[in-house]
């Protein structure tokens, strides 16, 4: 995992060191490691490395003849690739998936691409077709950031490294912003600074040196195209056969491998099968002692227990929230997701100690349906169908009959449900999603009037209708899962990227394997989602690895924060001088009145006083303070060298 930076100066002007290595700096908790840099005339890359693959000889930038790379990420295939490159007479002077990537590009060209089974954000300078291609992996768990400004274009692993340009200064965008107010996350290429914007989940951008010119080509997407051929029995097989592979191809590592481990079903699949590759795996879960509700240690000291792993717990406490936040805040460039990056955070913090590179089981909600919203727009649905005897998706995949013995999982969703059918019962499949999703009803409150004026639901559900109904979609189960993969869970990989950076670890995370993600998509949805169990399918192809009382459970947490028991006791002036300081009532964005008597009131700690925070720490951190001035002083204590091969 490494940190990259890379200018293009379409005015022909030799690139400046001095600002290629200042917008570098602010990567070093990327890549503590080691460092280099390549200028060639109106190109610059500049590169931080966290040594994972051949920590002697992997070194960056590298160079393949007139080719150049620097690269963030892992190609987790790299050796079955390498192997087919040596049958084509390539010859390897590394072990690194680095050297294997530039080989891969120069055999293959611009489809190379295809070729890759990883997690990576790299920019790759190919100096005999004077251009540079700028390409991130398939579900986006890396990230890469770019500016277009005048005759000059940046790329970063962080945005934070692109203000630090003396040319570049932070502004917010307004559009995003109410992305932001509606899904606390941001959809498109979009971020929340103007003018930056995000190279998109499995494309490849091809800029031309001399002109500029920029092409975005996407050579992956999951297209749920349905599979009608194939048996249940056959998905079943497959489906487990790749789980086991992902996690083989993912353990492969020189350094140290831990896993997370939470307790629940996706997390401890993650780790029970790396346990099978590494004797001793330690593996760490965070938990709260504030009550029951906020700790899953028993399940996962059980699988812990199960599979041989050596367990370390990590106690989040409330005075290491209000000492991390504001930093994380820096760590993370945009405010996005809930309150469970804190906790992530301190986790990742911890595993440093003792490994390198951890594997996690990010993803898994997303692709075999675990959320309970799901559950809850299947119920209405059910319900509308036997009520007015209509079917919207060719055939039931879910009937009021079959839902009604998963419902238990529920049970801690009815304020989710009062407020779900509290209205517009029985409306479109998207309209009803929207509302399952959108989080703007009670933060608009928080909000000023001015900013409530600008603020159109319908242009927001308008963007939101262009993903959600997506013509290989036809079941309202895979569009919500759909919609999930691409906006969802970008957010939670950008926070999962950035709390394992911010401690200099690398995260890995087996469940997004792209062959996993074609396999599944392409399952009919009834199978996926048989009689409304979430996470039917994976729950059968792995029945026989997990303690049945994992697999059993109904009490899914998603690591909660007692915020709301914490804005009672020591923690209450951090909250009031945040969001009731002269700069934020003087910000015109607020509702300082509002938020005061939601601070005093006793409704919980939600999503929507979370979301105002983060909004507000953010725009202390970068928007009010001026950009890091340039000076020698801010600088790396050395240059390293470009590598060639």
């Amino acid at each position: 995992m490494c940190g990259i930076v890379g200018i293009i100066d379409q005015d022909r002007q030799p690139v400046d060191l001095l600002v290629l290595a200042h917008m570098a700096a602010a990567l070093d908790h990327r890549g503590p490691d080691d460092e280099g840099h390549l200028i060639d005339g109106p190109v610059g890359l500049y590169h931080k490395r966290l040594s994972i693959i051949d920590p002697a000889a992997g070194h960056q930038p590298m160079t393949f003849g007139a080719t150049t790379v620097v690269f963030n990420g892992e190609i987790y295939n790299y050796v079955e690739l390498r192997d087919e490159l040596k049958r084509r007479g390539h010859a390897f002077r590394t072990n690194s998936d680095t050297e294997v990537l530039l080989h891969a590009y120069v055999e293959y060209g611009l489809e190379f691409v295809k070729h890759l089974n990883g997690m990576f954000a790299f920019l790759i300078y190919d100096r005999d077709r004077g251009r540079v291609i700028a390409a991130r992996d398939h579900l986006g768990i890396k990230p890469l950031y770019y500016r277009v400004d005048g005759g000059r274009t940046l790329f970063a692993s962080e945005i934070k490294a692109l203000l630090r340009h003396p040319e570049v200064r932070a502004a917010p965008d307004h559009a995003a912003l109410k992305d932001y107010i509606t899904f606390q996350f941001v959809l498109g290429d979009r971020t929340l600074f103007d003018g930056i914007r995000k190279v998109m989940p499995g494309h490849y951008m091809v800029v031309d040196i001399a002109s500029g010119a920029m092409q975005s080509v996407q050579f992956w997407e999951p297209r749920f195209v349905v599979d009608p051929y194939h048996t249940e029995e056959y998905f079943i097989v497959e489906l487990r056969r790749l789980l086991e592979d992902a996690v083989r191809i993912q353990m492969r590592s020189d350094v140290p491998v831990g896993t997370y481990l939470s307790g629940g079903l996706d997390s401890s699949l993650i780790t029970t099968l790396a346990a099978q590759h590494a004797s001793g795996l330690k593996s760490f879960t965070g938990a709260f002692r504030e009550g029951p509700e906020f700790d899953e240690t028993p399940y996962a000291r059980e699988v812990a227990a199960a599979c041989g792993s050596d367990m370390l717990e990590i106690v989040p406490t409330e005075h290491d929230f209000t000492d991390v936040l504001p930093d994380l805040v820096y760590h993370m460039d945009e405010p996005v997701a809930g309150p469970g990056l804190f906790p992530q955070f301190m986790v990742a913090r911890e595993a440093a100690g003792h490994v390198k590179v951890v594997l996690g089981g990010q993803g898994g909600d997303e692709i075999f349906g675990g959320y309970a919203r799901y559950l809850v727009a299947y119920l209405e649905q059910a319900l509308k169908g036997a009520i007015l005897e209509t079917n919207e998706e060719a055939e039931h995949i879910v009937s009021l009959q079959s839902i009604i013995p998963h419902l238990p999982s529920l049970r801690a969703y009815t304020p989710m449900l009062r407020h779900f059918w509290s209205r517009d019962v029985f409306e479109p499949m998207d309209r009803r999603y929207f509302r399952l999703i959108d989080r703007s009803g009670g933060a608009l409150e928080l909000l000023s009037p001015d900013f409530r004026a600008t603020y159109d639901t319908e242009e927001v559900f308008a963007r939101f209708q262009s993903i959600f109904n997506h013509p290989h979609t036809l079941s309202y189960y895979n569009k919500m899962t759909h919609f999930d993969l691409v906006t969802n869970l970008p957010a939670l990989l950008h926070v999962e990227d950035r709390v394992s950076m911010a401690a200099s670890l690398e995260s890995r995370v087996p469940l997004l394997d792209h062959r996993i993600i074609d396999l599944v998509t392409a399952m009919p949805p009834r199978m996926k989602f048989k009689g409304g169990e979430l996470k039917s399918i994976l729950k059968r192809a792995i029945q026989d690895v997990l303690p049945a009382s994992i697999m059993q459970r109904k009490d899914k947490m998603g690591f909660p924060v007692p915020l709301h028991l914490w804005l009672r006791g020591d923690s209450r002036s951090f909250f009031r001088d945040a969001l009731l300081s002269s700069p934020a009532t003087q910000r015109g964005l607020f509702a300082a009145r509002e938020i005061e008597r939601l601070l005093d009131s006793e409704a919980p700690f939600g999503r929507r006083l979370w979301g105002v925070l983060n909004l507000e720490l953010w725009h202390r951190r970068f928007i009010d303070s001026a950009s890091v001035p340039l000076s020698t002083e801010s600088l790396p204590c050395r240059f390293g060298s470009e590598a060639r091969t």
